[in-house]
This record gives structure tokens, C-alpha cells and sequence, in this order.
């Protein structure tokens, strides 16, 4: 005998999770379609011989799911739609471009960011200033808030393999400069669209007192978009000398890319995402010397 014939039979130790899993199946063989009604909490009581309490609770993991809809409005629930398959992480700079691309045609942009350099940030920007300069996106304002980390602290990479760098070692010396040159530009490109196309244009920088783990991008408060730097070992030519470093390839970690779109989890990340980079932003008060 079955675990659902012992269900159906009456059992009232059924627990909330075996009658979830048994009305996940029936979804996924097709019994329950998208937009169906579920029986009603007495009805499926009655068929699990359970109490309505432990209907509720049934209920209650399927829409964490996101398998139900129209919950708590007085209806039994229906099957919500399939959720739209989830995007494959992206190397960053092929999943960041076209993100922006598409948060850029809102008429208020808003973009932040935590990352160890503005590389990636501000190579995936020339797309949608590009578009701005043609023509073919108009937004009334861009604000772009930045945290990357201060030039006085002892970065946890780079770092030279050998040795210690500290703030006045090459290794430090050659991230810096590379710091400031691609924030420089960043800056100076969004700031130029003011000038020539009218658009409402921030752009600030704010100094982390540490080395981000990973690189979080939040575009219009509505999505999230977080990479994990990975550390390799490399060497790099430096003013006529060889540096031996362990380093992070930013350009190619992997962005995993959150939507409120897709469902309840994805929705608390990204709002989560968007607290803690407020929290930090306002915590911090040390504007960023790009110099």
C-alpha cells in the first residue's frame, strides 16, 4: 500500500509535508494544471483525514514554492504558471552588459555597486551610453553610487606571492592607479550625458575600509546581480618589473542574477541585497580620493 492510499484512508498522522509532496506530484504529472483551483482546506482534510491546520500548513509550503496563487483571498488557491526557467550564471562581462542595457530604458536609472575596481562596470556602460548618444534611450536621470575599497587599507588581494605589499608596494601601487583611471572614466562618461543629452547625472564613490568577498550590482532596486571573486596566481609586467601576484579576474567571475520577478526567494534576496548596500552606504561616510 502506498503512502497516498494510507492518506486517502484515513490516516491522521499524516504530516504537512507528505500531503505537500503528494499535491507536488500531481502538478508536475499534469493532474493539477496552471490556473486549476486546489479542492477546498475542508476537502483536502477530509481526503488526508487530517485537520484543516494541517492543511494550512501543506498549503503554505507550496506557495513558498511559488506553486500556488490567488492564496488568502477568500478562494481556494490555484496552480500558479510555471516560473520562467532560471539564467545560467554569466561570466561578468558577458551577463552585466545587456542587464544594463535593459535597466537603462526606466526613465529614473539607478545603479549601485560593491566591487575591488570599476572595470567591469565601466566597460559594460558603454552600451547604454552608446544607445543615449543615438537616440534610442532617453532616461530623465542616472544615479550611480559606487563603494570600492580605500587606498589605506592592507588589500586581502592582490597581493604579491612573496613577501608583504602593503600600501605603498607596487602591487597596491598598480591596483590603485587602475582604480582611479577606471573610475575616472566612469565617471566622466555619465557625467558627460548631462552636457549633451540634458539627463540628471550623480555619480559618487564612497571608500570601503575592506576588500569585498564578491562583487554585488543592484540596478533600479529591482534586481541583483552577485559574482564570487575567484583568486588566481599570475604575473603581471609593472614599470619594468615582473610582479608575481594572487589576484582576482574580476571580468570573469560568474554573476548570478536575482529578479523580483522570479518569485519569493528571489524577491527577499534582491530586497535584502538593497538593505544591506543602503545600511553600508549610509554607514560610510568617507567619500573616495581618486588621486
Amino acid at each position: 500500500m502506498t503512502q497516498e492510499n494510507v492518506s486517502v484512508n484515513g490516516s491522521s498522522r499524516v504530516p504537512p509535508q507528505e500531503i505537500a509532496d503528494i499535491l507536488r506530484e500531481r502538478i508536475r504529472a499534469g493532474e493539477l494544471r496552471a490556473g486549476d483551483r486546489l479542492p477546498t482546506q475542508a476537502e483536502l482534510a477530509e481526503e488526508f483525514g487530517v485537520e484543516r491546520g494541517t492543511v494550512r500548513q501543506a498549503l503554505r509550503a507550496l506557495q513558498e514554492d511559488g506553486l500556488l496563487s490567488n492564496v488568502s483571498k477568500g478562494s481556494p488557491p490555484r496552480i500558479a504558471e510555471p516560473a520562467p526557467a532560471r539564467e545560467e550564471p554569466r561570466p561578468t562581462m558577458v551577463g552585466l552588459a545587456p542587464r544594463l542595457t535593459e535597466a537603462f530604458s526606466a526613465a529614473h536609472v539607478r545603479i549601485d555597486a560593491v566591487c575591488l575596481t570599476a572595470e567591469s562596470l565601466m566597460l559594460a556602460l558603454s552600451e547604454p551610453v552608446r544607445r543615449i548618444h543615438e537616440g534610442r534611450t532617453r532616461p530623465e536621470s542616472v544615479d550611480v553610487r559606487l563603494l570600492l575599497p580605500s587606498r589605506r587599507i592592507n588589500l586581502a588581494f592582490p597581493v604579491p606571492v612573496e613577501g608583504r605589499d602593503g600600501t605603498d608596494g607596487p602591487v597596491h601601487e598598480r591596483w590603485l592607479i587602475q582604480r582611479n583611471a577606471q573610475a575616472r572614466v566612469l565617471r566622466h562618461n555619465l557625467l558627460a550625458l548631462r552636457a549633451t543629452h540634458g539627463v540628471d547625472v550623480s555619480v559618487s564613490f564612497r571608500a570601503l575600509p575592506f576588500t569585498p568577498p564578491v562583487k554585488l550590482y543592484l540596478l533600479n532596486g529591482g534586481e541583483a546581480l552577485i559574482g564570487y571573486y575567484m583568486l588566481t596566481r599570475r604575473e603581471e609586467e609593472w614599470e619594468s618589473h615582473t610582479l608575481e601576484m594572487y589576484d582576482a579576474l574580476g571580468s570573469q567571475s560568474l554573476l548570478f542574477p536575482f529578479t523580483e520577478r522570479e518569485g519569493q526567494r528571489e524577491r527577499a534576496f534582491v530586497e535584502e541585497s538593497r538593505k544591506w548596500f543602503d545600511a553600508l552606504w549610509g554607514t560610510i561616510t568617507t567619500d573616495l580620493t581618486l588621486s
